[in-house]
């Protein structure tokens, strides 16, 4: 099953999705130690009352298995964990008072969990409610008749004592049984008769591996135990090397060697351990303390083998275990064995023995060859994002299924992708809000190579990347949390306690989901500055979209909404330090907010070094006004805020949407609730799907940067809340969708559905390829379900393409409206070239209902090839418009031929011979004025010709 969910995250709460409440049950087996062929009963006693079920008794088991390849399977009786399956409910017995007593029985152990081939090893299970709102903690049994308990030290863990002192390790066993206890190998006691104790007292006069071993007298079966005793550590004082900053670093001289950092304020001493040194703590790998700030431990770990993979946690004081918080890869024992090969091809295995997830390091690796080095990005003002989520995008799920798609959206005339969140998040499916490693890419989508391979063939198109990313929040199992967490049952998660350098204990704005960040310390800020440094110079993304932007305050609190949603001076300053820092690694990085806040607060940082051209891009959603247009309803339809002015903003930065991730689809509204008049039915496809050009029409044209959500091109009419079966329910938004290539649905192939895809490509073709639309100036009347756009640019000459006027139909019956045109004369209708003599500008023009027409006063330019007379011979201009003084352009079949560049007016500008039959050639243009020009290619193969923008 693709993706699979995992124990772990069936657990754990999701991203929107509703919360289990934890509730400690007591229980007993009988008999308490089975083989797998025997029947075992389980008695439970609850708190019905906690559970919420004093009344109905309805209480059920979810059940698995570890096997002796410690691979995990569910029981096929659990059902799903909304709605368990009638097999897993537990016998009621009695109850006294809130006290509820019931019982499970499997008639055999094997048979139970599915008859398994390979021999069972622990069998796990939990008491939970039919939807899963609350549950129990995790019971984890052994399987086999002898069984021998550790219980002290706790089996597997590690002990730090002074040199001297005893350690005293007692077991019990099942039937009587020999011991023997070693010490790094060696045999330091053993018992000759059969007991079912065993106690001793160990002497630590150094670093041991401590294995107990147990041998049934019986039947000779052996049980082991191990722990790891340590001698208590002098740390040592440094002065932390230059090269080596907080995380994992590479010597660049030196490929045998890495240096890691942690910031680790309160912890007495660290140490790492690892594939390196067989996991073991050792005060060989114990961690110095940098001079200057006590609280940074480091550590150079030499003798490595260049390309080979090695893998660390680090280990404090007290006994927690955690992955370097700026690892770019970890792995996962929860959800990596789910991860299939075709997404990531040789993915590592995780380390068998050990806990949580763990760092990954590689020395000596060679380096991702960019093709485009230094992508030029489009205008802010220019921009038409196509915002995705790759779970859902291609029937794939993975980037090479990306890559695949680069020339569906090309042919959009798209200029930005905008990936909903792609770091390491918890589980393999989601909307990646969830976020475990801000650092890390989340490999259930694939390698980091494969993900710079999208980038960079995003960039050879012409398309910037932007990243989605959720720096309000992290998960439990995020290493800065874990570090300093509540965990109060003792399985490594929990909430920030008082001491967390990094998250709030108790969060401080109303949206929060998971451990809320604190933005007023600076190692919470030092944080996020090395996540925006990371995703700009490793991958080379071009900006961020900043999620939830309310949480960055520090001002209020869990349940004041008013106070989240009010201007905070605290925020605003945070929000403009981190815009700097990203601007500072790179200057032209985008940088958009969804706030959805105050017009006075967004002001902040819309107008913020707007006169360096830069200035913050603020989500602006228009979902319900669009609606109400493409719906038919009047109410609520006035898209006047697609204005950048309507917001107080001294320039363009409003990126408005009519759909986002977050909305109900436009589609799926206007098929379930359109408007009918007559014969006249929203409700009907081919007429809800025609109105969605006309939608286009109206919101690309609009002068700013715009926001597509995926498949709204193919008219995508599924509910946002549509759950994987096929039913509707608000608790499924974030269930995966089917994509719209998929089988099931393949609407590119859906003659109705394409020709929407064509229109708004035309659409965003004249947008993205005519100056006229580079303007402030332009006018939007709406409200009336009929608006009229005035576009116009006065700095363009008379004779080109400086006036458009947009005139839309959204009502349920034909209508004359009133262009109003600014002046007379031929008008051409943009879409078809058709023309219009207009001879008095307010002679009405006649609309179908869902019509809409865009006029300007010249015929529209577009970067269409005109002439392809050769069907071998290609031609193609990677950057189109370009902006960095060269015209880059590819081709094929192009033996002896020569490059020619022209103005409008047939003027040949520059010619030059191609350098190959085949390949990439620049041609230098910095002494061209902005404007169209013509690039012809011709050889021996024939003529190609295409129209070049130059900024």
């Amino acid at each position: 099953m693709k993706h699979r969910f995992t124990l772990l995250l069936v657990l754990l709460m999701q991203y929107f999705a509703f919360s289990q409440t934890l509730v400690n049950v007591s229980y007993s087996v009988n008999p308490p130690t089975f083989e797998e062929t025997e029947s075992i009963t389980v008695t439970f006693t609850v708190n019905e009352s906690s559970f919420g079920v004093a009344s109905s008794h309805a209480l059920y088991l979810w059940a698995w298995t570890f096997d002796s390849a410690n691979a995990i399977q569910d029981a096929s009786t659990n059902g799903s964990w909304t709605n368990s399956g009638t097999a897993s409910k537990l016998t009621y017995v009695s109850s006294s008072g809130t006290t509820g007593t019931y019982t499970y029985t499997m008639n055999t152990v094997k048979s139970f969990y599915g008859n398994k081939t390979t021999p069972l090893s622990r069998i796990g299970f939990l008491v939970k409610t039919l939807n899963g709102s609350f549950k129990s903690q995790d019971i984890v049994l052994p399987v086999g008749k002898f069984q021998m308990n550790l219980t002290n030290p706790v089996a597997g863990s590690t002990n730090i004592l002074n040199s001297g002192s005893s350690v005293v390790v007692s077991a019990t066993a099942s039937q009587n049984a020999t011991f023997k206890l070693k010490a790094n190998g060696n045999v330091v006691n053993s018992t000759s008769t059969g007991a079912t104790s065993y106690n001793y007292s160990y002497t630590v006069t150094q670093d041991a591996a401590i294995e107990l071993e147990a041998t049934s007298t019986v039947n000779s079966e052996v049980q082991t135990k191990s722990f790891t005793v340590v001698t208590t550590p002098s740390v040592q004082t440094a002065t932390i090397p230059s090269w080596i900053r907080q995380g994992i670093n590479y010597d660049a001289a030196n490929p045998n060697k890495i240096g890691l950092a942690i910031y680790a304020p309160g912890k007495n001493y660290v140490h790492v351990i690892g594939s390196f040194n067989n996991w073991t703590v050792s005060n060989a790998y114990l961690m110095k303390r940098d001079t200057t700030n006590p609280n940074l431990y480091w550590i150079e770990i030499t003798g490595l083998t260049p390309q080979q993979m090695y893998t660390f946690q680090y280990r404090t004081d007290d006994g927690k275990k955690v992955a370097d918080p700026f690892s770019r890869l970890v792995l996962s024992p929860d959800d990596d064995p789910y991860i299939e090969a075709a997404d990531y091809p040789n993915l590592p295995a995780y380390p068998a023995g050990q806990q949580f997830d763990v760092s990954v390091v590689q020395t000596g690796m060679p380096t991702y060859n960019w093709q485009v080095p230094n992508f030029t990005k489009p205008a802010k003002d220019n921009l038409i994002v196509y915002e995705l989520l790759v779970r859902d995008f291609t029937v794939e799920q993975n980037w090479q299924s990306m890559i695949d798609k680069i020339p569906y959206l090309k042919s959009l005339r798209i200029n930005a992708v905008e990936l909903m969140p792609v770091m390491e998040f918890e589980g393999n499916n989601s909307w990646g809000y969830n976020p475990s490693f801000h650092f890390a890419l989340d490999k259930a989508y694939g390698t980091s190579d494969k993900f710079k391979e999208f980038i960079d063939k995003c960039h050879q198109n012409g398309i910037a990347v932007i990243l989605d990313i959720a720096l309000n929040h992290a998960t439990q199992r995020n290493p800065l949390v874990r570090l300093w967490n509540n965990d109060p049952d003792a399985d490594g998660y929990g909430t920030p306690n008082s001491s967390n350098p990094y998250f709030n204990t108790v969060a401080k704005h109303t949206y929060n989901v998971h451990e809320d960040m604190n933005h007023s310390s600076a190692a919470t800020r030092y944080y996020v500055e090395r996540v925006l440094e990371q995703w700009i110079t490793e991958y080379k993304v071009d900006g961020f979209r900043w999620d939830l932007t309310k949480g960055f305050t520090q001002n209020c609190n869990s349940s004041d909404q008013t106070c989240t949603n009010a201007y905070q001076q605290d925020r605003v300053d945070v929000l403009k330090l981190y815009a700097d820092k990203q601007w500072s690694f790179d200057p032209s990085s985008y940088v958009i907010f969804e706030h959805l806040g105050t017009d006075s607060e967004e002001q902040q940082w819309a107008n913020y070094r707007i006169g360096e051209g830069k200035g913050v891009m603020m989500w602006d959603i228009l979902n319900y006004a669009y609606n109400q247009n493409t719906m038919g309803f009047a109410s609520g339809s006035n898209i006047n805020r697609a204005d950048y002015e309507s917001h107080g903003f001294t320039e363009r930065r409003n990126k408005t949407y009519g759909e986002s991730h977050d909305e109900e689809r436009l589609m799926y509204r206007n098929l379930n609730s359109g408007a009918t008049n007559g014969t006249y039915n929203v409700k009907t496809l081919s007429t809800a799907l025609e109105r969605q050009k006309t939608f286009a029409a109206t919101l690309f044209t609009i002068p700013g940067p715009k926001m597509i959500w995926q498949f709204g091109e193919l008219g995508f009419d599924l509910s946002i809340n549509r759950c994987t079966n096929g039913t509707i329910n608000n608790g499924c938004r974030t269930d995966s969708k089917p994509s719209a290539f998929s089988s099931t649905l393949n609407y590119y192939n859906d003659t109705q559905r394409k020709s929407v895809y064509d229109a708004w490509a035309k659409i965003i073709n004249l947008r993205v390829n005519n100056e006229v639309f580079n303007t402030k100036t332009y006018t939007i009347n709406s409200g009336d379900l009929m608006p009229r756009i005035y576009i116009w640019n006065d700095a363009l000459p008379s004779t080109s393409l400086k006036n458009v006027v947009v005139l839309a139909n959204f009502t349920l019956s034909s209508q004359n409206i009133t262009p109003y045109f600014p002046y007379t004369g031929t008008w051409y209708n943009l879409m078809d070239n058709s023309t219009l003599n207009v001879t008095n500008t307010t002679s009405p023009v006649t609309l179908n209902p869902g019509e809409f027409r865009i006029f300007g006063n010249a015929t529209a330019l577009s970067t269409n090839d005109i002439v392809k007379p050769s069907q071998s011979q290609k031609l193609e201009v990677l950057q189109n418009p370009t902006t960095n003084g060269t015209i880059q352009v590819r081709y094929s079949n192009a033996k002896g031929g020569n490059l020619y560049l022209y103005d409008l007016s047939g003027k040949m500008l520059k010619t030059q011979k191609v350098s190959a039959n085949s390949g990439d050639d620049t041609i230098s243009v910095s002494n061209l004025q902005t404007g169209n020009y013509l690039l012809m290619l011709k050889s021996d193969q024939g003529m190609s010709v295409s129209k070049v923008i130059i900024k």
